[in-house]
């Protein structure tokens, strides 16, 4: 008697392409990370990274403890002082179509309860380090990394090196307490004269 091959099941399509996607984006991290040698373009990874995300919120059994979704940052350097993060520094969402820009646009206008367009600045994105900058009455007291998102690396010392960094802000009644958050970046051209 011959067996008849079994289709799989919805939950087993999608154990089975959710472990395929964490070994794929694992083996995509490793080159760019580690290597330096990207495989695929931003677009092409963070459609695959969306794909996993929405498989594990659509069955929360399927995320993995090593799971890429788990990830925002690198573990804070074992050699370097840590900063626990008041609020956590999470990653920034991306948007690559039309219909991304307008679900990001109505969240912004329903989250502030717009009755008016709202207006953007909008800039090029540039992939460097993330930090955070403290200042204390005017004065630059910490600079950390995102780290991995609750707790990043002290790393005041190199940031007060950065010229574009002020170490006092101006004005005569700074904020008592202002955290700053953006990317440290080098351009080719200052690295290549390094």
């Amino acid at each position: 008697m011959r067996s008849v091959p079994r289709e799989a099941s919805d939950a087993e399509v999608a154990r089975e392409r959710a472990a395929a996607l964490r070994e794929e984006l694992a083996r995509l991290d490793h080159a760019y990370h580690t290597l330096d040698q990207p495989l695929v373009s931003d677009a092409a990874y963070d459609g695959l990274f969306r794909e996993l995300q929405a498989i594990e919120e659509a069955d929360p059994t399927l995320q993995t403890a090593d799971s890429p979704t788990l990830r925002v940052g690198g573990a804070a350097r074992s050699d370097l002082p840590t900063v626990e993060h008041d609020v956590p520094m999470r990653s920034l969402g991306n948007a690559f179509d039309d219909a991304g820009i307008v679900a990001f646009d109505r969240r912004v206008s329903e989250g502030l309860g717009a009755t008016a367009p709202v207006a953007y600045a909008v800039e090029l994105k540039f992939d460097g380090l993330a930090v955070t900058l403290r200042y204390e009455d005017g004065l630059l007291t910490r600079a950390a990394t995102r780290g991995d998102g609750s707790v990043g690396e002290d790393v005041t010392p190199n940031a007060r090196t950065i010229a574009s960094i002020p170490l006092r802000l101006r004005g005569d009644r700074p904020p008592a307490l202002l955290d700053v958050r953006g990317e440290v970046l080098m351009f080719h051209a200052d690295f290549d004269a390094i």
